[in-house]
């Protein structure tokens, strides 16, 4: 099956939404990878490819997130909000019982 832009279904037609990334969220994609700040101008810079110092002003303007467990990012009229979270792992803490008469 050919899943190009529209294709018909039992129900109708249907077809898919293809929004561009923005800038800002390649900047969330960026910070998610390295801490680095030239590194996320890189990584801005060839997501987008837009000129480093266009993708220095807006990684500069967002700022070094850390330690952020909660981002959202909405940019567009009418789309749904983008959210990612970050969730630490949970370790189990595993201690020796001590059994008695033993």
């Amino acid at each position: 099956m050919d899943m190009s832009e529209s294709w018909d279904t039992k129900d109708g037609p249907r077809r898919v939404r293809r929004d561009p990334p923005t800038v800002e969220e390649a900047v969330v994609a960026a910070q998610g990878l390295t801490d680095d700040l030239k590194e996320q101008i890189e990584i801005v810079a060839s997501l987008m490819e837009v000129a480093p110092d266009q993708a220095r002003s807006v990684v500069l303007r967002m700022g070094q997130r850390k330690d952020v467990n909660h981002v959202t990012v909405a940019g567009r009229v009418g789309a749904r909000a983008v959210v990612v979270e970050r969730r630490t792992p949970r370790h189990a803490s595993v201690t020796p019982r001590r059994f008695a008469g033993r």
